[in-house]
């Protein structure tokens, strides 16, 4: 049976609720949404114990950091999302997106190899189960739009914002980036 340490985080969007096994951060969800979590804790140890713990391995003081506007200081944190060799690989190209910048679902199936994995892509980075970490809300679509987001795309945008990603009318504003050229 897999022990998994959990942790309710606060933030300026909503709880979150970490997941940590063996040093790992194997989750991190927005709280208010725990048949998406569970669903792939279930698949992912079918036998599981959640024992709720204070800052599992100093996780929960880098997450908190974060919203606080360190934006790198949950690079580098160690995780463990569980799924198939194509999502891994999705998942570790999206930790290489650095804060305050974005990519299109086409620019990370080209990363990988594939231009036209898009749609592969995209349904990759909707399960991710590392919310904020792995960075999934730095993807959208070519033509600049927020699109969806395991959070809510007023999260997404928020988490955006956070970062310096201008935003206008649910897309990336990139003509502001050329203003401040």
């Amino acid at each position: 049976m897999s022990t998994i340490l959990t942790d309710h985080i606060e933030t300026p969007i909503g709880p979150m609720l970490l997941m940590v096994e063996d040093d790992v951060m194997i989750g991190l969800e927005f709280d208010d949404q725990p048949e998406r979590y569970m669903k792939d804790l279930r698949r992912r140890y079918p036998e599981l114990a959640m024992k709720e713990i204070a800052n599992p391995c100093g996780f929960s003081d880098h997450l908190r950091a974060y919203y606080q506007g360190d934006l790198g200081a949950v690079d580098g944190l160690p995780t463990k999302g569980g799924g198939t060799p194509f999502q891994e690989r999705v998942w570790a190209e999206l930790r290489r997106i650095p804060a305050s910048t974005t990519i299109s679902y086409g620019e990370l199936a080209g990363r990988l190899g594939d231009e036209n994995a898009m749609r592969a892509v995209g349904l990759a980075n909707g399960r991710n189960p590392i919310s904020v970490v792995v960075p999934c809300h730095r993807v959208i679509g070519s033509d600049g739009t927020l699109t969806g987001y395991g959070g809510g795309l007023p999260r997404k945008t928020w988490l955006l914002n956070h970062e310096g990603v201008p935003i206008r009318n649910g897309r990336v504003d990139r003509q502001a980036d050329l203003f401040e050229a």
